[in-house]
């Protein structure tokens, strides 16, 4: 079914996950760690991933991506803006097997690559759409729409705001420069009556050295 390394030993030298890392995914370690290994091997060979960032797949991905979840309640329909390799998308979904994960993602070669990594990793509440976010108004609403290096806040705000339910939010991995993306986005902060962007700074229960950033804003 997968393009996986039959052995261990064929794997290349993946980070080794923080101390503490079973812990924090508990029961879902064992996917998770298969989850490296794609990234790790078919990601690499289908583009989705370079192969600079096999030695920083857990710290700078996987656990940078999987602190969304901390935010994510158990009714929530989450969806993952721009999934790509499945980021924040598929951490969510290991740790939030309750929630439900749409991947949207309009490029056909990675929406093969979720396909084949999600029914290689078993995961019954994740379900792929290719598209792009603002083609799916009155067709898909969520509670919770996230997305990881995609566009400027402002842009998100715009493609998501029509598909996301009321009381529903907004949950945006963004770098250091986020407060200055915030100042370009309070004009359509105010224009669309969603609420003052709060920045989460979280490191995954201290397994991050370097904590990743949040933002959230909420659809009044």
């Amino acid at each position: 079914m997968t393009d996986l390394p039959d052995t261990a030993a064929d794997l290349p030298e993946i980070e080794t996950p923080p101390t503490g890392t079973e812990e924090y995914f508990g029961a879902a370690f064992p996917t998770a760690r298969r989850y490296a290994e794609h990234l790790a091997t078919t990601g690499i060979e289908w583009g989705l991933i370079g192969p600079r960032e096999v030695d920083r797949l857990w710290t700078r991905h996987i656990l940078n991506c999987a602190v969304v979840a901390e935010f994510i309640g158990e009714n929530d329909v989450v969806g993952d803006v721009g999934s790509g390799a499945g980021l924040p998308g598929i951490p969510i979904a290991l740790l939030r097997p309750e929630a439900k994960i749409v991947l949207i993602e309009p490029m056909e070669r990675r929406v093969e690559w979720l396909t084949m990594v999600v029914q290689d990793l078993g995961l019954s509440n994740v379900r792929i759409v290719r598209a792009r976010v603002e083609e799916l108004v009155d067709e898909e609403m969520f509670t919770v729409v996230t997305a990881r290096a995609v566009k400027a806040m402002t842009t998100l705000i715009e493609w998501t705001r029509e598909v996301i339910s009321p009381g529903g939010r907004i949950l945006a991995l963004k770098g250091a420069s986020v407060e200055g993306e915030l100042v370009k986005a309070k004009k359509l902060v105010r224009r669309y009556r969603l609420s003052q962007p709060e920045i989460h700074v979280v490191d995954a229960d201290g397994l991050l050295e370097v904590p990743s950033r949040v933002v959230e804003i909420v659809k009044k």
